[in-house]
């Protein structure tokens, strides 16, 4: 998609429509409005004055004017709700929403003024990365009726903005944007076609272009290291496990000595519950059962191609969870990479069993700080809904930090509670169970499960099993996977430098 940004004659761009960002009771009369109430003959003004459009998220509205040679001659007015909470994060939204009305209508360009008073590189990257990823369709395999429409080119209007700034920030979103189109596009994927094998064979493809060192672990490999906790997953289906291990190193590292984030993801491709099955109503949904890892190898990419000063590594657990004579069974006993002992009293409980080596290894290659996204518990679901991230972890300034970056970006977190609950895995015949008592306090069960295998490191889980898929679209996003905290991810590292 071709882009560029502006800094003055917004109406005069070339492009098929001109889009604003319009909040509730605006006034057409006054600032950015006004030239274009002007240039419409008062539709504007007039539209918002009958309360035909309100200005409410997710609203949109096409005018058509009679267009001068090089005018656009449509204006499309995109809600963006109360003036007073609109932040740069939301620009991104109101970016997708135009998009995906303009290419809904057919157009190919189209230019925004998002009226942001944020910083110019950060109001232009959300903007861009809001294009990106509303292009996304999870119609990929459809030989009919398949969406062909798109978006190729998008304009960004911040005035008396420094070009530098305008092209800095329409990169950056670029990057991130198809950082995250990636990673849905991997969460999307059937898992006939996504087996462990394959997610290893794209995740390679990607770090030489990205620019990462990647390692793939074999089975035989992990069982020399002990992983016994992993590969007990894996015992049942004839998809071999792949652990995924990628490093960026910066040129010049500005990180204080040993200190290294790892970012850790569950990779289950398809979870039937092993030999304790899930229902068979719903159980397509668990292709997504990898977002984590998806999310891992996403939030590497961008990172990879942004370049911070410093060092990141990914570690990626990847295994099929399948019912079979050699599957494992509930009151089965493993002893993991670390040498804990682990009851499995349900193996559809999973995805902690895979996180516990997958912790341990990061720690085993430096990692001081960990932080790890699973697709984990149904409980989470029912806790939070599709609105905010679990999170956990056992140190309070590493989970802060995830929160206040996440509200930065406009991805929500909200913090669950360890201390207190520990019983809750403690098992009567190993050192840990991997489910706790009578279905109680699920999603804290799996966070303590995970912590059990952290030696020294600062870690923090997130939950991602309510936010990692929408079920509906949205004005600015397809339903489908959602790419949840990338965003928060890399603003994360890029903060740390």
């Amino acid at each position: 998609m071709n882009s560029r940004g502006i800094s003055k004659d917004f109406t005069g761009a070339r492009v098929d429509a001109l889009a604003v960002a319009v909040f509730k009771n605006d006034d057409a009369k006054k600032g950015a409005l006004k030239a274009l109430d002007t240039l419409t003959d008062g539709q504007v003004s007039s539209v918002l004055g009958s309360g035909e459009f309100k200005g409410e998220s997710g609203e949109s509205l096409l005018l058509r004017f009679k267009a001068d040679k090089g005018k656009a001659g449509r204006v499309l007015l995109v809600g963006a709700g109360e003036a007073s909470k609109y932040k740069t994060s939301d620009v991104s939204a109101v970016a997708g929403a135009a998009a995906r009305k303009v290419r809904d209508l057919n157009l190919k360009t189209l230019a925004l003024d998002p009226r942001s008073k944020g910083d110019v590189v950060e109001t232009a990257s959300a903007a861009m990365l809001g294009v990106v990823t509303s292009q996304f369709e999870l119609d990929k395999y459809k030989t009919k009726d398949k969406i062909d429409k798109s978006i190729s080119g998008f304009t960004i209007f911040i005035d008396g903005a420094k070009p530098a700034e305008l092209k800095n920030g329409l990169e950056k979103g670029q990057i991130l944007g198809d950082s995250m189109n990636f990673t849905r596009d991997l969460a999307n994927e059937p898992p006939n076609i996504l087996t462990p094998t394959e997610m290893a064979n794209r995740t390679k493809k990607m770090a030489r272009e990205a620019g990462l060192t990647c390692e793939i672990l074999s089975e035989a490999q992990m069982k020399k290291l002990g992983m016994n906790s992993l590969l007990s997953v894996s015992l049942g289906s004839e998809q071999p496990a792949q652990l995924i291990f990628l490093k960026y190193t910066p040129k010049k590292s500005t990180a204080k000595k040993g200190d290294l984030l790892a970012l850790v993801g569950k990779g289950v491709m398809f979870d039937t519950g092993g030999i304790s099955l899930k229902p068979g109503e719903g159980m397509d949904a668990m292709k997504y059962d990898m977002s984590g890892g998806a999310t891992v190898v996403g939030a590497m990419r961008a990172i990879a191609m942004l370049k911070p000063s410093v060092p990141v590594i990914g570690v990626v657990g990847c295994v099929e969870n399948m019912p079979d004579g050699k599957a494992s069974r509930p009151s089965d006993v493993v002893t993991a990479m670390n040498g804990k002992t682990v009851e499995i009293l349900n193996t559809d409980a999973e995805g902690r069993l895979v996180l516990a080596d997958a912790v341990a290894y990061a720690e085993k290659r430096g990692a001081s700080k960990i932080i790890d996204l699973a697709t984990l518990t149904g409980a989470v679901i029912i806790a939070l809904g599709n609105r905010n991230t679990g999170i956990m972890g056992n140190d309070q300034s590493l989970v802060d930090s995830i929160i206040s970056t996440g509200k930065e970006v406009g991805e929500g977190f909200w913090q669950l509670p360890l201390e207190g609950y520990e019983s809750e895995v403690k098992s009567d015949i190993a050192d840990v169970k991997n489910i706790g008592t009578k279905r109680r306090a699920g999603t804290i069960a799996g966070g303590l499960f995970i912590q059990e295998f952290i030696d020294k490191a600062k870690w923090a889980h997130l939950d991602i099993a309510g936010t990692a898929w929408s079920d509906s679209p949205k004005a600015h996003q397809s339903k489908g996977p959602t790419g949840v905290a990338i965003r928060t991810l890399v603003k994360l590292v890029e903060k740390s430098q």
